[in-house]
Parts: C-alpha cells; structure tokens; sequence
C-alpha cells in the first residue's frame, strides 16, 4: 500500500529548475536561425557545386573538340578541322592549345596568312613554343617571305631540336637558299654504293625448253634464255645543276651513272647511263618542267641501245596536304646491234597521280594511273629465231598498248628511319601475230617494293631494300617471276 504525501509533506520545484518565459522565447528563436542558417548553407553548397560543373562543361566540351580535330589532322583531313575550329576562333581565341590547333588546321588546309593569325597569339603566350615557332616558319615560307621564314627557322636551330625536326628545318633553309636572289646557281651530288642479290639476272623463264606452235615441238632454250640467279655489287654517281633567272623561272641540268657488276655473269655487266635538262616554271601552286631526255644503256662493255626524247612534268599544290601530278612524256629506243634493230621503237606515255600528306608530314601516300603505247617503226626483218624468218620485219610482237596504276606510302618511324613501299600492275597487249607462237601476245606484270631509309644525319643514308616482280604472259617465253635483295650506301654533296 502506497502512502500519499499531504499538505507541507509535497515536494516542490527547486527555482534553479524553473524556466521564464523569456528565455523559452529567446531558444526558441535561436533555434530556428540555426535552422535557417544550415538551410542556407547546404542551398549555398549546391549553388556552389552547380556553378562548378557549369564551368567544368565548357572546358570538357573544349578538350573533347581538341581531341577530335587533333585526330582529324593527323588522318590528312585539315580542312574539316579549320571549319570545327574557325566558327569558335571568337570564343576560345588565347587558349593556347587551341590555337596551336587552329594555326595547323589553316596551315595545312592552305590558309598560310590565317594560320599566322593564330601562331602569332600562342607565341605571344609561350615564346618558348617551339612546335609553334616551326609552323610558323612554314606560314612563312608558303607565304613567300623568305626572310621571316629563315629567321623563325635559324631561331629553331638554335634551341637544339631533334634530329628529325633539325633535317626537316635544314630542307626549308635549302630551299630558301635555292629560291634567293642572291644563291642563283646551286650544285649537288651524290655517290652511292651497293650490294645485293638477282634471282632473274636476264628476266627470262624458268623452263629450259619452250613450245613453238609453228614447228609444233619443243625448243632447247640456249642457257642465256633461262632464269639465272647471281650476286652482284656496283656504285652510282650523279649530280646536278640549276640556276635562278628570276623568282620563278630556273634552268636546270643533271645526269646519273649506275654500274652493276656480277660475280659469275659477267655478260650481264650493266652500265646506264641517264642525262636531262630542263626549263623549271615555279609560282605556286604550279610547278611545271620541260625536260629533254638523254640516256645510255651498255652490256657487257658494249653499247646496247640509247634513248632520246622529252618530257613534261605539271604539279599542282592544292594544298600543303594535297598534290596533283601528271606528266607526258615521248622517248625513242635504238638498239646498237644490227640483230637487235627490229626492236626499235617509239614509245609515248602519260600519267596522273595524287600525293596525300598525313600525320603533320610524317606520312604520305600517293596513287598513278598510266597510260602509253609503242610504234613498232623498224623495217628491218628479223633474223632466224627458233629456226624460223619473221617475214613481216620489225619486233616479233609488234606494237605494243600498255596502261596500269601504281599505290605506294612512306611512314617516317623516328628522327632516322623512314619506311616505304609500292605496288602496281600493268598489262600489255601487242598488236601483231607473233610469227613462232601463232597469237597476239598479253602480259599482266606484277610488282612490289619494300624498303627503309636510315639517315643519320644530313649527308649520308643507308638504304636495305627488297622488290618482287612476276609477268604473266600467253606466250610462255615471256613468262618469268624475279626476286631482288639490295643494300645501299649513299653520301649526298651539296
């Protein structure tokens, strides 16, 4: 049983427990700016945190078109890059990347004056640039202004580049050189040594003997007419000579020397002999060259045949990326020996193709179609082949109608190597029935060329080269495959 305190007996409330009303009241209050003061503060957190990623978005959006139009620079496609950059040039002008972008992008899509525009505010930026500084140059040089260009290009020299970047500086200085008033008369050289292995030194078949239809048997092919492998060694030399009448006109000579000696097949003993002058016509964007043709062609110690004709050559820069090419070209062959007149033809040639610059003019890849035929013009009746008199004179296979294409690139490694190849194909049909064989003959010949340049410094270069040739002809003496292997030495003079 509880027990209920009475009267006097209650307990009541110490006054340190009592609070007033009015300090209930100023709680209260403290409570609730506290309240609104953290509600503030985590409004004013995310106001923050927006406002930075509205300011990381443009930067990121920039980064990713940089990017792009980097891409598309290196892949060859400058002028699509310009029109990305151009429209934001009023936005993004002073940031020094983009610029750097902008000012390749005009260089290369053929806007020299833009691009100067746009180096001109990264190295006022960062004068230590150096990549600007030589695009600069370049802006310089398409330009014209040879004295501004060879002043950025002597300032690259002298804040010790690559080796790459050095060689690439030290051509334009060349070129200024060239096209100076005060250097009219250039000369230069070379002198090349080489090596290498022929697996068809005489281009001929495989077979020993051959079927005549106008016999109806087999003939024993003589050991000069089947497919014979050798080693072989020789040197070329060459040099050239031009001289400035003005600006844009020059004359220009050269000629080249090449012989070839084999360890056992000495009667295939080669020397050629080839020499050109021209008259050169060069205003941007042409170029154009009309060359007489002269050339040499011993055997064994002997002369074997000559060549004469000319030769013009038209290049159209349509941009730093971009090059148009074509030639036509009209050369007469004489042969020396009274056996091998018959042979003697006229031949007449054109061709079109296309160089496309990639990766800042560390890539290139180009393309040819060609065209030509050969007169037979000999009156001369052949001597006795396979037993037999051609009755009609001339070459046993007549004229001849030729027509092909060409692919090749070149991809420079590092500051000393740079690799190329090529390939093509070419088909040639004759118009005369070929008296031993009783048919019109059709060749389709095949050929591919790999090799590298090791260049270590401006003057000398080792070139290992590889090449593979196969014909495939109805007539089965015409019928051969050839493999070649071939390293060479060569020191240039200038």
């Amino acid at each position: 049983m509880f027990n209920i305190p009475q009267g006097d007996n209650v307990p009541h409330p110490s006054p340190s427990h009592i609070i007033s009303p009015a300090t209930a009241m100023l709680l209260g209050f403290l409570f609730i700016f506290n309240t609104a003061l953290a509600q503030e503060a985590g409004l004013s957190a995310q106001q923050h945190n927006k406002l930075a990623v509205q300011r990381l978005e443009p930067q990121v959006a920039l980064e990713r078109l940089l990017k792009n139009v980097r891409a598309l620079i290196n892949h060859g496609k400058a002028a699509q890059a310009y029109a990305l950059l151009k429209p934001l040039e009023f936005n993004y002008a002073g940031d020094e990347n983009f610029d750097y972008l902008l000012g390749i992008a005009a260089l290369d899509s053929g806007k020299p004056d833009m691009a100067t525009f746009a180096l001109e505010r990264v190295l006022a930026v960062n004068p230590n640039h150096l990549a600007a500084r030589l695009e600069m140059a370049r802006a310089y040089y398409q330009l014209g202004d040879f004295q501004r260009a060879h002043t950025e290009f002597t300032a690259i020299l002298k804040n010790n580049p690559s080796t790459a970047t050095k060689r690439n500086v030290e051509k334009y200085l060349d070129a200024i050189a060239e096209k100076s008033v005060g250097q009219r008369t250039k000369f230069s050289g070379y002198l090349e040594g080489f090596v290498g292995r022929d697996s068809n030194v005489n281009y001929s078949n495989n077979q020993t003997q051959i079927f005549v239809d106008q016999t109806n048997s087999f003939f024993l092919l003589p050991p000069g007419n089947v497919q014979t492998s050798d080693q072989y060694y020789g040197l070329a030399a060459g040099g050239e000579f031009s001289y400035n009448l003005n600006p844009h006109w020059k004359i220009y000579a050269a000629g080249d020397a090449r012989q070839r000696q084999y360890n056992s097949l000495s009667q295939f003993d080669a020397l050629n002999l080839d020499m050109r002058a021209s008259v050169v016509y060069d205003a941007k964007p042409n170029r154009i060259r009309m060359s007489i043709l002269n050339g040499h062609y011993n055997l064994d110690g002997a002369r074997f045949s000559n060549a004469t004709g000319y030769k013009v050559d038209w290049q159209y820069t349509f941009s730093p990326s971009n090059q148009f090419n074509a030639f036509a070209q009209s050369v007469q062959y004489r042969f020396a020996e009274l056996l091998l007149q018959p042979n003697d033809v006229d031949q007449r040639s054109i061709s079109l193709g296309w160089l496309h610059i990639l990766a800042g003019g560390k890539s290139n890849l180009s393309g040819s179609v060609h065209y030509g035929n050969e007169q037979d013009v000999a009156p001369i009746i052949n001597a006795p082949v396979f037993g037999i008199l051609n009755p009609s004179g001339g070459r046993n296979d007549g004229g001849r109608r030729f027509s092909g294409l060409r692919v090749g690139g070149q991809m420079v490694v590092d500051e000393f190597t740079t690799l190329y190849a090529n390939a093509g194909v070419q088909t040639s049909n004759y118009d005369k029935v070929n008296y031993n064989f009783l048919r019109e003959r059709d060749d389709r010949l095949h050929d591919v060329k790999i090799g590298a340049d090791w260049q270590w410094n401006k003057f000398w270069k080792l070139r290992p080269q590889l090449s593979y040739a196969k014909n495939n002809s109805n007539i089965a003496l015409y019928t051969y495959n050839r493999l070649e292997f071939s390293v060479a030495l060569r020191r240039d003079f200038r």
